[in-house]
């Protein structure tokens, strides 16, 4: 097989380049996984470098997926020796593997969001010495993401906005760090942090990864974060093969802690450009670049196609959002008819999700005509999102109880399902049993056995704690001691469903709910829950040599890898997509509306603040390259504000397209 068949000259450039550091500046729809995956199978096929010396690391895992897929069309079996995972994904490995060198057991938990906010919260409770109502911590959560991110201690968080918010904000990361240390859990931000740490910490461990991947390729390394980077630079430090493919111009996530510096800053390494575009018409080409030259900060690269100029782009602008959004659908059903598209060619971008309300409602109210000219109500439609399965309530209600039988001093999840179904475990209760735990230092789960059990020196806890309360604790540890016993032993989905009833989940549900549609749909997941326990059954349990254990069901569930944050696929289904530009980013669309373009919508008012104009540029610029053939901008003259009509400015960036590339139509909705 040829594996340079097809390529263009910088392409092939960058697929034989094998030693030290590499930097391929891929603009958008120039081929970058295609040249990341070629390059893979060449070091294997061509230079006999061990594939299980090469380690690959993307951002989401449906990146990942893809890539072991083409390296195996190429490779066949082995492609399955290359490491191709997260950065979260590789850090849960090396750290299942040597965190006991940090003082954790292998067995350590890993909290979610909602986890950490409820240790947060009891800390700060501790910290303020107030039981009741506390005030926003957002800021202080804030401070700490981004000094996790940015791989600090808590000694240097300084400029939270005072100085006592400053100590506050250490103090309470300290704490933070040290409980969850003492509860034998890590959560996503510090997965990275903590592999840092041990490689720093052990450079025994360090080399033995060095020496292990001697070929490391990061795909979308403009979202890499200060922490990420610090991880790339240690493993790749002994050979110096380090490969880094991204585009300085769609660095669009400055606002979670990515920084573009770092593509910016890739220094002492071979530079290779991919500047042509596989996917768009000129014309759409020369607007994004036209656009995007106005940043200071930048990589110098022009886009171009082979795919003509195309059509011009059409701008209008609407009375009000309302009119917009019905123009939008009337322009939708021009292009079903005229031009041959289906809904799922098409796309509906916007800056902010608050917008798609108007276009929801403009795509149901809509009468087409069908092939067999029949009228139809409404256009078919999707919104990019919403809640994944395994971040649905019940699901991670369910899995909370696995988690505790797995380790009971897990004590996010023991306090997320202690009262859940309710048990009479009040928050009064919960309140001073968690105070016990906190000043005197024992886990949760040891101070509900000794006041159950009614053992010495918890006497006068036990008095204040509510009969109802202890009544519910004593039926909740009953629960869990025959959970325990019967999770012993597989199958699990069966005692899965044992546990299901015995808490009287449905029943809490259907009291809960008041939507009949809603409750069915919460039940189905529960099911499906179960379902997904059973096919884990019986793939582990094909083989009667290799025993398994509910442990190893925990750690190889999704919900133990839910940083990954897979995305639907939208181009399956034939639906008109509505999504954000931040959404819209590796995806394409035949034909693409960017609508609300407005000055205080993009660029966004507060973004403007927070990550700067060339942030807000560049998201514009990706909202562009996502069209292939037809793109159309829109406006609205006045928009609902806080529920007042206000005056709406067009978009600084539209003024940097030169006119040439725009066309100006009326905002007609076809009636």
């Amino acid at each position: 097989m040829d594996l340079f068949s097809g390529l263009n000259l910088q392409q092939k450039a960058a697929v034989e380049k094998v030693d030290g550091r590499l930097l391929i500046l891929a603009g958008a729809g120039s081929g970058k996984t295609r040249v990341l995956t070629l390059r893979m199978a060449h070091l294997v096929k061509n230079y006999s470098i061990p594939p299980q010396s090469i380690l690959g690391l993307t951002f989401t895992n449906k990146a990942a997926v893809e890539m072991r897929r083409r390296v195996s069309f190429i490779l066949g079996a082995e492609a399955l020796q290359i490491s191709l995972c997260t950065f979260h994904g590789f850090c849960m490995q090396v750290l299942r593997n040597e965190i006991h060198r940090l003082g954790y057991t292998p067995q350590f938990t890993l909290y979610d969001e909602k986890d950490v906010q409820r240790l947060v919260t009891l800390i700060a409770r501790d910290l303020l010495e107030r039981e009741g109502n506390l005030p926003s911590l957002q800021s202080t959560t804030d401070a700490i993401t981004i000094a996790r991110n940015k791989g600090l201690k808590s000694e240097q968080i300084v400029d939270t906005g005072s100085e006592w918010h400053d100590q506050f904000t250490r103090t309470l990361y300290q704490r933070l760090q040290d409980s969850m240390r003492a509860y034998n859990a890590v959560d996503f931000d510090s997965l990275l942090g903590l592999t840092v740490e041990l490689f720093e910490s052990c450079p025994d461990v360090l080399e033995r990864y060095q020496d292990r991947f001697r070929y490391i390729m990061i795909d979308e390394y403009q979202d890499t974060n200060p922490i990420q980077y610090r991880l790339a630079s240690m493993i790749s430090a002994k050979y110096n093969n380090l490969c880094v493919v991204g585009d300085d111009d769609q660095s669009i996530y400055g606002w979670r802690g990515a920084d573009v510096q770092n593509i910016l800053d890739f220094s002492d390494a071979t530079l290779i450009k991919l500047e042509q575009n596989y996917r768009s018409t000129h014309t759409i080409l020369k607007a994004a670049n036209a656009v995007i030259q106005n940043n200071k900060k930048r990589h110098e690269k022009v886009l171009w196609s082979d795919k003509g100029d195309g059509r011009t782009i059409e701008v209008f602008t609407a009375p009000n959002e309302i009119n917009e959004a019905e123009a939008v659908v009337y322009r939708i059903n021009q292009l079903r008819e005229n031009e041959g598209l289906c809904w799922g060619n098409i796309a509906i971008l916007y800056r902010s999700n608050a917008l798609s309300r108007n276009f929801e409602t403009a795509l149901m109210k809509y009468s087409w005509k069908d092939k067999d000219e029949h009228w139809v109500q409404g256009i078919p439609y999707q919104v990019h999102g919403g809640v994944e399965f395994y971040e649905r309530r019940e699901i991670k209600d369910l899995f909370s109880y696995l988690r505790v039988i797995v380790n009971p001093f897990d004590q996010a999840a023991l306090l997320r399902i202690i009262n859940y179904p309710r048990r009479g475990i009040g928050e009064a209760s919960l309140d001073l049993l968690t105070a016990h735990n906190r000043s005197k230092k024992i886990p949760l789960w040891d101070v509900i056995n000794h006041v159950v059990c009614g053992s010495s020196g918890y006497e006068e806890l036990c008095e204040k704690i509510a009969p109802k309360a202890l009544n519910g604790l004593k039926e909740f540890l009953d629960i869990m001691a025959t959970a325990k016993a019967k999770f012993g032993v597989p199958p699990f989905s069966e005692t899965m469903t044992w546990l299901v009833d015995r808490i009287s989940y449905q029943k809490a549900i259907n009291e809960e709910v008041k939507s009949d549609q809603m409750r069915d749909f919460k039940w189905e997941n529960v099911q499906e829950f179960i379902s997904a326990i059973a096919d884990y059954d019986q793939k582990r349990g094909g083989d009667p040599e290799i025993p398994y254990t509910l442990h190893d069901y925990v750690v190889s569930s999704p919900l133990d890898k839910n940083w990954e944050g897979a995305s639907g696929d939208t181009g399956k289904e034939n639906k008109v997509t509505l999504m954000t530009f931040h959404s819209a980013k590796g995806l394409e669309f035949p034909a693409c509306f960017l609508v609300g373009m407005e000055d205080h919508i993009i660029p966004h008012e507060k973004s403007l603040k927070q990550t700067g104009i060339e942030e807000e540029r560049r998201l514009m610029y990706v909202a562009i390259t996502r069209a292939m053939k037809f793109l159309t901008i829109s406006m609205a003259q006045q928009r609902k504000r806080m529920g007042v009509d206000s005056h709406s400015r067009p978009s600084r960036f539209l003024f940097e397209i030169p006119k040439e590339h725009l066309k100006a139509t009326k905002w007609s909705d076809g009636s």
